[in-house]
């Protein structure tokens, strides 16, 4: 499925999903996620949603741009994934951090609103 095919309302999700860690606002993430949304990263493995936005407020975590190009998507009643390769940078305890990640996101319909339950992170590693 190439991007064109990608739903728009997915890409906007995305979108949206991405303003909201960029502007390092807990009330902007959690807005477009569920409450028991996980984030999976290679380093820590699943973390939960209260620790991710904890980290968010304290300052330890600040992205400063992530982007995303959405490849794969599949909507299934009130559930959907989008995948895609996505780039951020920012900073985590202080230190510069920059990202280049296959990301996969599923949303779930909630009271008519999609919102992201579980966000995968897998590294792009140069050949």
């Amino acid at each position: 499925m190439s991007t064109t095919q990608v739903p728009q309302f997915l890409i906007e999700l995305e979108d949206r999903f991405n303003a909201a860690m960029v502007s390092n606002d807990v009330a902007r993430i959690a807005a477009c996620v569920t409450d028991d949304w996980i984030l999976v990263t290679p380093e820590a493995g699943p973390v939960p949603r209260a620790r991710i936005l904890d980290v968010v407020a304290s300052g330890r975590l600040t992205h400063a741009s992530m982007t995303k190009v959405a490849t794969h998507a599949a909507i299934v009643g009130d559930m959907a994934w989008v995948t895609g390769r996505g780039q951020n940078t920012g900073t985590f305890n202080g230190a510069p951090m920059q990202a280049d990640e296959y990301i996969t996101d599923i949303y779930r319909r909630v009271d008519g609103t999609w919102l992201c339950m579980l966000t995968h992170l897998t590294p792009v590693h140069a050949s």
